[in-house]
């Protein structure tokens, strides 16, 4: 059935211009033999024209003689004979095949570049849609599939992408979704390392490895090959086109330059995050040793007083260098909690172990732990009559509550007023921490959450920047949100919403209060 199909569209031209110029003899016999015989010879130019348009140059010849020969014929005397009574017939019979040959040749370049112009047309709009698609594209294998959807979509034939594996050895990596297997054998295999390896196109149409029934194209940048693109020729031609390997080879351009862009942006990525990763190694433990030496020579100046000179103290000294010592284990724990949060947070370790969390018990659990060093500041609370549990880690929770506290208690002035304010908004649950201490510009608010900012009002007390950023993590893992913002007339607030469940929502019943823990 094929092999007919193929005859058909060889034979076509042939057997239709035959056809034509026989109804156009029948016409023009029964009713032109009152036309002058240049009308009747310039009538026959429309076949050659026509096959010159639609099939080429060699119908159009075909059509040409057809027409001389018919045309002497039945319309040149003596009739129905290829005998020519008159010489000049002859030199008008080749005039006509040379107008027809030239016709037929510039209609056939028309036609031609016509074709060219299309097929220019077809490559820039494949290339432009290509190189809109893989744009922003940001990982590979996401790239080699928009790749290889959208040249098998427009050019209609499977390709296969061989990259270097992590000890640089090509290997396959993406290859179109296609009934047959080509591209997964060694053949191709080989082929593709060669021209990974040289840099040469190889293949179908080439000077190397021609029998192939691929074309091999590297996939070449400035610096580099990153790699090779296969294209499936088989169902084609055994001949390709200038214009096709240079859209071939375009294809590859755009393909490499994508991939080493991505490639750059990983590297780009890593060499970010490790120059990360030595910055906050290196404020750690300049953090560390910063905070650490001053409770500990305070723990060690204590304890050492206590044990040489015990004798010396009354019963009130040694109750103030014992809680002075406290004060130091319990300022190097709150640090080592945070270090250790913020290690899991950025290890993404940090698992929550969900429980109904009672706000009044976390609230009440946060002021006993802050109690002990809010000195001469005055903390009050403000809870509602009504609040809706929170389903979420109760020890995280109480965490954040506790670093807050602590922060406000730091930067506030001795006798300044804290508050602690609890409400509830649709879907959820609002606690706010009001100071009267340091006022920071709009920027600084936007950046006291991040990990090791200290704004420059606040740098004249110690700290090492990562509560408030521990505080944001732990937030954000419970699906709420954590702000800061100016308190007026001064001051700062910042407000943690926590997400509540909508239906059946348990709540808890408490005394409307307002008290002050002095």
């Amino acid at each position: 059935m094929k092999k007919m199909k193929q005859l058909w569209d060889i034979w076509k031209p042939y057997l239709v211009t035959t056809s034509i110029v026989t109804l156009m003899t029948l016409v023009l016999k029964h009713v032109g033999l009152s036309f002058d015989l240049v009308n009747i010879a310039l009538v026959y130019l429309f076949p050659v024209l026509l096959n010159a348009v639609y099939w080429g140059l060699r119908p159009a010849f075909f059509a040409a003689v057809l027409g001389v020969m018919s045309f002497d014929f039945f319309f040149v005397p003596p009739f129905l004979s290829f005998t020519v009574a008159d010489l000049r017939y002859l030199i008008s019979f080749g005039v006509f095949l040379s107008v027809a040959a030239l016709t037929a040749s510039l209609a056939a370049r028309l036609k031609q570049q016509l074709h060219y112009s299309q097929q220019k047309e077809s490559h820039t709009a494949l290339l432009y849609g290509l190189s809109n698609q893989i744009g922003a594209i940001s990982d590979i294998p996401t790239l080699l599939h928009n790749i290889s959807l959208h040249i098998t979509h427009t050019i209609g034939t499977e390709i296969a992408i061989y990259l270097p594996d992590g000890q640089n050895k090509l290997a396959l990596s993406y290859k179109s979704a296609a009934a047959t297997d080509w591209g997964q054998g060694d053949a191709e295999l080989v082929i593709a390392k060669w021209v990974f390896e040289h840099g040469e196109t190889a293949g179908l149409g080439t000077s190397t490895l021609s029998k192939s029934s691929g074309y091999y194209v590297p996939l070449r940048t400035e610096k580099q090959i990153d790699g090779v693109l296969a294209l499936n020729l088989k169902e084609g031609s055994h001949e390709i086109s200038s214009e096709q390997k240079q859209l071939f080879e375009a294809l590859g351009g755009l393909a490499a330059t994508a991939i080493s862009r991505i490639r750059l942006a990983e590297e780009a990525k890593i060499a970010h995050l490790t120059a990360e990763s030595e910055r906050l190694r290196t404020a750690i433990l300049d953090s560390v040793s910063h905070e650490m030496r001053t409770p500990l020579a305070a723990i060690i100046g204590s304890a050492t007083g206590l044990i040489e000179n015990e004798h010396l103290f009354s019963s009130e000294d040694r109750l103030e260098l014992l809680t002075t010592i406290r004060d130091g284990a319990l300022r190097m724990n709150r640090l080592v909690k945070n270090l250790l949060s913020m290690a899991q947070l950025e290890s993404g370790m940090l698992q929550l172990k969900k429980h109904w969390c009672d706000a009044a018990d976390l609230i009440g659990v946060a002021l006993s732990q802050v109690k002990d060093f809010q000195q001469h500041r005055e903390l009050l609370v403000k809870l509602p009559e009504t609040l809706p549990m929170v389903l979420g880690d109760e020890v995280l929770l109480e965490q954040v509550l506790v670093n807050v506290l602590s922060n406000a208690i730091k930067y506030s002035p001795n006798d300044s007023k804290i508050i602690l304010a609890v409400s509830s908004e649709k879907n959820s649950l609002v606690i706010s921490v009001s100071d009267e201490g340091v006022d920071l510009s709009k920027e600084e608010y936007a950046r006291i959450f991040e990990k090791f900012y200290r704004a420059e009002a606040t740098k004249q007390v110690t700290g090492t920047g990562l509560g408030l950023a521990i505080c944001k993590g732990i937030v954000e893992l419970h699906g709420g949100v954590i702000s800061a913002e100016r308190n007026e007339p001064r001051g700062t607030v910042v407000t943690i919403k926590l997400p509540v469940v909508q239906e059946n929502q348990p709540f808890i019943q408490i005394e409307g209060r307002e008290n002050a823990i002095q």
